[in-house]
């Protein structure tokens, strides 16, 4: 095998996929600082529904994310299964509530597919991608919508 074959193999998107409910999505590695475990948050007032309140991390004040009430699911309960996913997004921390953790994995071009138009849901506008791995269908999340045009939190 050759330099350029070695390098095929192992090129591709590197994701972690987590659950929210019985579905499963990704984010691209590249935009995780950190996975914690749950940690009750500071509620904020005003904030929108789906911004649990405020966590400090090492001294740095960030929003969590409850993200299946992001995508227009039902609102996770945490458990000791819980994680707070802290990602940069857009040169901003933000901690991304998910009821667990699934993979670190590399996927190749050839398992990812674009995202089917059944309609403007939330999930749907936020996926980027379809990929089908191991026989699951993960959606694979596109951070940079969880802000607006001015980097505030989306309502």
């Amino acid at each position: 095998m050759n330099a350029t074959q070695s390098d095929n193999q192992t090129s591709g998107l590197e994701i972690i996929s987590f659950f929210l409910g019985e579905q499963v999505f990704s984010v691209n590695i590249m935009s995780v600082r950190e996975i914690r475990g749950w940690a009750p948050a500071t509620p904020l007032a005003h904030a929108p529904r789906h911004v649990m309140g405020v966590i400090n991390l090492r001294g740095t004040v960030i929003p969590v994310i409850d993200m299946a009430l992001r995508l227009g699911l039902e609102a996770i309960e945490p458990t000791e299964r819980s994680a707070i996913i802290v990602a940069s997004v857009r040169g901003q921390l933000v901690g991304l509530l998910v009821e667990n953790v699934s993979d670190m994995v590399t996927v190749a071009e050839s398992e990812i597919q674009n995202v089917p138009e059944v309609g403007a849901t939330e999930v749907q506008r936020m996926t980027t991608a379809i990929i089908a791995k191991d026989k699951q269908m993960i959606s694979h999340l596109d951070l940079e919508s969880l802000l607006d045009e001015e980097g505030e939190l989306a309502a």
